[in-house]
């Protein structure tokens, strides 16, 4: 699984945060960051939560 987020898009509720933190972050501009580009399958229903929490569907999951 690979994840990209479109920071034209991310407004940061850091929903991704709350879901996932081992995978995302807040930088210092408030907008989410992708720590883990491609994370394990230990993480794979933590990162599909998040993109659902998305409000504004930043977050892309490619498989």
């Amino acid at each position: 699984m690979k994840v990209t987020i479109d920071l034209t898009l991310c407004q940061g509720y850091a929903n991704c945060v709350d879901a996932a933190p081992a995978v995302f972050d807040l930088g210092d501009n408030g907008l989410a960051v992708l720590l883990v580009e491609e994370p394990g399958p230990e993480h794979e229903g933590a990162v599909r939560e998040a993109a659902r929490l998305c409000p504004v569907r930043a977050i892309e999951i490619a498989e």
